[in-house]
């Protein structure tokens, strides 16, 4: 079960090879033997997971899948990583995950997250090394695909909290355009930003997912010429650690090798400064949606929660106003000189997975594109034995999602890496066995 992904799993329970029985007790005993050292669960329940297997029928028949703890659902409490939500129970579940579950997905459990898929960070570990953090708030559902609890797993990003983890721990990830997936049960951070994604062991089955979770989502045909590609490295370059930078420039050499066309994409200096918009937007909306829990319990709340408060006190609604018509305006371009071209290539995060859980590191070069509410994907790279997972960054213009996915598969062809067991082949000497 280690050797297939999603899409292969789904069918093999559609067509009687297996059973979704049988694929949830593979994953249940993978999460009993490695989830004491990861810790990607905020609530777990074999008798649940068992309970959902009977009639598993649907595009994802008898697939397992890992929440992120800030969805609804029915049959875990939905906490937030807040104390504030101690033993929350939701009365229904959030719009995608009904939709998983009449997919005939298995909901695995709740997986951890950041206090309100912000910044505070829970007890989540790197499956790849141990002491490392294995990225911002969707940290659980990232950690448990790469320890293989589960195929698939949803997320979300606001800033970074998608692709980072994406990077750190070596999975494909996919975060659409904003507004094309519901966020109906979800815990808002940033409306302006926040958008639903997921995780998979393959593009396929992170295009299997878009089918179920954005109805009416267009399927188009594969790219079979050589892609015209852009390559970005933001203003921020320089920040990017050397081992990082050399993989990501391997990667364009290698595509370029392959006859794909790779042009160095410049933008005007105004772009410096979408960085600090998207901070200061991020900081007034998180304020707004936080509001209630600042209000009646300020105690409860995490020193980093309360920064973003003082930040947001401290900035004028013509401030705010203005850092919005700014995006607006930096769009329209963007737009304009990144449409020619197939997609564009960037880094991921700037750094390997640092040590210790508190820091998670910066997401500049996620959040620049995810200011304009762009489709964005993390593409894992090939690593070495004893070698730290770094992620190539995908992105497309607005809408553009299902072309999009398409062009990865042809670069994650090339470029990627098989997500076997992910997490646990390679590793480092901190790593889980198999």
């Amino acid at each position: 079960m280690n050797h297939l992904d999603a899409t292969a799993i789904a069918e093999a329970v559609r067509s009687g090879t297996t059973t979704a029985a049988a694929v949830a007790e593979h994953f249940l005993g993978r999460i009993e033997r490695h989830e004491p050292a990861i810790q990607a669960f905020a609530s777990f329940d074999p008798q649940v997971v068992r309970q959902q297997t009977q009639d598993a029928e649907g595009p994802l028949a008898g697939i397992p899948v890992g929440i992120k703890d800030i969805f609804d659902t029915v049959d875990h409490p939905t906490e937030f990583y807040s104390p504030i939500y101690q033993g929350n129970c939701p009365s229904r579940d959030a719009h995608v995950v009904a939709l998983l579950r009449q997919a005939g997905a298995v909901i695995m459990g709740k997986t951890h997250t950041t206090e309100f898929a912000y910044m505070h960070t829970g007890p989540t570990r790197n499956p790849h090394d141990l002491s490392r953090t294995p990225g911002s708030s969707s940290a659980g559902s990232a950690a448990g695909m790469a320890a293989g609890f589960f195929p698939l797993a949803l997320g979300t990003q606001t800033a970074g909290s998608l692709l980072k983890p994406a990077a750190y721990c070596g999975l494909y990830a996919f975060k659409p355009s904003l507004g094309l997936v519901s966020l109906e049960g979800v815990k808002p951070l940033a409306p302006s930003f926040d958008t639903v994604g997921w995780y998979g062991r393959s593009v396929r089955d992170l295009e299997r997912l878009a089918q179920v979770l954005i109805p009416g989502f267009p399927t188009v045909e594969p790219v079979e010429r050589p892609l015209n590609l852009g390559f970005y490295r933001t203003t921020r370059w320089q920040d990017v650690d050397p081992v990082v930078a050399k993989a990501i420039e391997q990667a364009i050499t290698r595509l370029a090798s392959r006859g794909h066309q790779i042009s160095e994409v410049t933008l005007p200096e105004a772009f410096a400064g979408v960085f600090d918009d998207h901070q200061l937007i991020n900081d007034c909306e998180g304020a707004r949606s936080l509001a209630k829990e600042f209000q009646a319990h300020p105690e409860l709340l995490s020193d980093s929660t309360l920064a973003l408060f003082e930040r947001a006190k401290g900035t004028t609604w013509e401030q705010e106003s203005a850092a919005k018509a700014r995006l607006m305006k930096r769009a329209s371009l963007l737009t304009k000189i990144c449409r020619p071209f197939d997609g564009v290539l960037s880094v991921s995060c700037g750094m390997l997975a640092p040590i210790g859980l508190a820091s998670t590191g910066p997401s500049d070069f996620i959040k620049f594109w995810g200011a304009f509410g762009w489709p964005q994907m993390n593409i894992p790279l090939r690593c070495g034995e004893g070698e730290l997972p770094v992620g190539l960054q995908l992105v497309g213009v607005f809408r553009s999602d299902a072309r999009l996915l398409r062009v990865a598969q042809t670069l994650a062809q090339l470029l990627a890496v098989e997500l076997s067991a992910p997490g646990i082949e390679p590793g480092r000497s901190k790593k889980l066995e198999a």
